[in-house]
């Protein structure tokens, strides 16, 4: 009996070890690279994860201009790339077409939602509804009664980050405004910090004492200069809380790890399934950052407003306004 045993159990590892010789999974970080300290680094936080669990190996290649999208995914492929995750809306022409090219390799994509391949998996997060509750805090934590919003580059889905936030802020605190600017139209406003420094210290000087960045790697110099400033910084993507401890109020994290983690276990397994995966408040795809690097700055009325705001945003009660439904911010 035990030699049967030994025998499925050795027949069981050659088939896994086998298994795991076919499957070769790639990664392709946008702008900014994948310690950008944001979006690109969330992502790398599920890569590793996924690395330091299986042990598998992932090719990358971090992206420094637009033309190297396309081109890193197919010479991937050739490679033997059996899995390929793109980073970003940005990519989303490149892998519909390499797509499209190799319909026996899966390819998963974050941050879109419109493509229609019958191999690509697409990750959307509903980011109005965690700026949503950052918003709330920053109403609640401001001296002012003037907060700001600092965008990346000008496209609708920033877009979506700000006007969450504004309607955060004037539904919780009357007379309270919101003083926005967006970074650039073209890709170099995902990674200019001293640009956010200078749109931060103009906020500033017009009275915000409270910023929200959705600005990349250009965020940080939002937060440098909210810091230096003695005002205070509200993170994105990942938790910037300790970018700055005690000058990060908190930070809207956008769970994009899970999205990569889940794309590459799932491909390994043989689960991997296309279509579209929408991520919010009530599928923890986004929230705000609580953590010992900020706890000090919240306050009871604070904590209780934001738990509130999720709750009334998951049952319905509250509708956080979706600024790519309509190209509209009506607050």
């Amino acid at each position: 009996m035990l030699k049967f045993i030994l025998a499925g159990a050795t027949a069981a590892l050659m088939a896994t070890t086998a298994l795991a010789a076919d499957f070769k999974p790639a990664v392709v970080f946008d702008m900014g690279g994948k310690f950008d300290k944001s979006f690109n680094e969330g992502v790398w936080k599920g890569v590793k994860k996924f690395i330091d669990e299986t042990g598998v190996e992932v090719m990358e290649f971090e992206v420094t201009n637009e033309t190297q999208r396309e081109q890193a995914m197919r010479r991937m492929i050739r490679k033997g790339a059996t899995v390929v995750l793109g980073v970003g809306f940005a990519q989303a022409d490149a892998i519909d077409k390499v797509a499209a090219d190799h319909p026996d390799v899966s390819f998963s994509i974050i941050d879109v939602s419109w493509l229609d391949r019958p191999n690509l998996r697409q990750y959307a997060f509903k980011e109005h509804e965690g700026s949503y509750l950052v918003g709330v805090a920053a109403a609640l934590k401001s001296d002012s009664g003037k907060v700001g919003f600092i965008g990346g580059m000008d496209i609708p889905l920033i877009r979506k980050f700000a006007c969450g936030y504004v309607q955060g802020v004037v539904e919780t605190r009357d007379g309270a405004t919101v003083i926005q600017n967006m970074t650039g139209t073209t890709p170099s406003a995902w990674n200019d910090p001293t640009k956010g420094a200078e749109l931060a210290q103009s906020q500033i000087d017009r009275g915000a004492d409270v910023i929200y960045h959705a600005a990349g790697g250009t965020g940080l110099g939002v937060i440098r200069a909210a810091a230096d400033a003695e005002k205070l910084a509200i993170g994105v993507d990942s938790n910037q809380n300790g970018l700055a401890p005690g000058k990060v109020l908190t930070s809207m994290v956008k769970r994009v790890d899970v999205a990569a983690y889940d794309t590459l276990k799932d491909a390994m397994d043989g689960d991997f399934k296309a279509g579209v995966n929408i991520l919010g408040l009530a599928e923890d795809g986004v929230d705000w950052a609580v953590d010992e690097h900020n706890e000090p700055l919240l306050t009871d009325e604070i904590r209780e407003a934001v738990a509130a705001a999720r709750k009334a945003i998951i049952a319905g009660d509250v509708v956080v306004h979706n600024y790519e439904d309509d190209s509209d911010c009506p607050f």
